[in-house]
């Protein structure tokens, strides 16, 4: 019936705009990846072990894959495909177990995790400042300047980097050219492990809604 036939396009429309915004918002975060590539190089790769898990990267490859998700569910909107939008809603299925699988092992292993955060990230302290890792670096000095904090655990994990009594400019009450090379009491004494750690804590409501939410929309 008419009535029937309507409902039918209403439900493809809306299913439509769905895939639609779902897909620029893949190529939204794409850009934002693509951007920071070129202008701010590997920005936020503090891990030594996995120097390709930049921010950059993350962004670029998590763009891309909703980008596919997005188009996938735009065709088989459009072409009323079932195979499509089969492929689509299993593609939005595994993205909501791998979500739920990563929440769960995050809280059960969260020791394991710190001390081996906390380790990876100490060894990385070593190719501050050096070439080809400018990524890095920069990374350091916004955490530190921002958070007002220094080094992981302590502005003593510089000391093992530089091999005597100094730590970046970065770590400085008051910024000045050397002034990493003045006494402890000119630096910012908090751990930055611990510092962003707790500001993740204390901002992990709104993260949790937004996750929340997320996985409303996919299921």
């Amino acid at each position: 019936t008419q009535f029937q036939i309507w409902g039918c396009l209403d439900t493809i429309t809306e299913f439509l705009c769905f895939s639609l915004f779902f897909q620029l918002g893949g190529c939204g975060i794409l850009g934002v990846g693509i951007w920071l590539a070129v202008t701010q190089g590997n920005f936020a790769t503090l891990s030594s072990s996995f120097p390709s898990l930049s921010a950059a990267n993350l962004l670029i490859v998590t763009g891309t894959f909703v980008m596919i998700i997005g188009f996938v569910g735009c065709i088989g909107a459009i072409k009323e495909n079932k195979c499509l939008l089969l492929s689509f809603f299993i593609m939005l299925l595994i993205i909501f177990l791998l979500e739920l699988t990563v929440v769960i092992l995050f809280f059960v292993y969260t020791d394991k995790i710190d001390k081996y955060a906390q380790r990876d990230l100490k060894k990385g302290l070593h190719l501050y400042g050096t070439d080809g890792n400018i990524g890095l670096t920069n990374a350091w000095s916004i955490i530190q300047t921002d958070f007002r904090c220094c080094g992981v655990s302590n502005y003593t994990d510089w000391f093992e980097v530089y091999n005597t009594t100094r730590v970046p400019d970065s770590c400085c009450l008051e910024f000045s050219e050397n002034c990493g090379l003045h006494s402890p009491g000119t630096w910012w004494k908090a751990p930055c492990y611990e510092t962003v750690k707790v500001w993740l804590q204390e901002n992990l409501l709104a993260v949790g809604i937004f996750g929340l939410c997320t996985a409303m929309v996919q299921v």
